[in-house]
This record gives C-alpha cells, sequence and structure tokens, in this order.
C-alpha cells in the first residue's frame, strides 16, 4: 500500500498487513502523533469504491 507523508515530502509503500503500524510508528515518531502520514488518499479512495460496489451500494 503506497504510503504518503505530506510534510516529510515522503511516500513508500508497505505491506497491507503492516500499513496501520506503519503510519502509527512513523507520526509517533516524527510528528508527536499527529496523523500526518496516511494511505495515499487516491489509494483509499478507490478501495472505498469497490468495497461500496461490492456491497451494493453503488446504484446500478
Amino acid at each position: 500500500m503506497p504510503v504518503v507523508c505530506t510534510e516529510c515530502d515522503t511516500r513508500t509503500t508497505v505491506p497491507f498487513p503492516e500499513v496501520e503500524d506503519a503510519v502509527a510508528r512513523h507520526n509517533k515518531g516524527v510528528h508527536d502523533g499527529e496523523a500526518v502520514a496516511e494511505v495515499d488518499p487516491a489509494v483509499m479512495d478507490r478501495l472505498a469504491d469497490f468495497v461500496a460496489e461490492d456491497l451494493g451500494l453503488l446504484g446500478e
């Protein structure tokens, strides 16, 4: 999963099972716990679309 930190101007890829811990660790260690780093918002939007479609929440 692509992870971005706009404050550090960095981008990395993290295996899906490790994303939550990696983002939390970065934010805690670098940004005093402030939620700055995150999964790339474009990827999250696309993932949300897939989930909504799979659950039948999108009109056909």
